[in-house]
């Protein structure tokens, strides 16, 4: 078995909710690893939300769903 990679940039918690509830439902084995920090309540925090870490053989997938959802969020 493979380290766990990260795959995706996530740009909010809403994003990386929808993320988790789809990987788990799908039993896609992934962290989340958001990049808040509580000291600094998100003041520093320059690049995205956070990301998705997964092993690599899933990073395809997890790109696709993503990219789904980045998709979902334009038509709206």
């Amino acid at each position: 078995m493979g380290k766990f990679q990260k795959v995706v940039l996530l740009n909010n918690e809403i994003e990386a909710n929808i993320m988790d509830d789809i990987l788990n439902d799908r039993d896609i084995p992934h962290m989340t690893v958001s990049y808040h920090s509580l000291a600094y309540d998100g003041i520093f925090q320059v690049e995205g939300w956070g990301h998705i870490d997964a092993l690599p053989e899933d990073h395809q997938e997890i790109k696709d769903i993503y990219q789904e959802i980045l998709e979902s969020f334009e038509e709206e």
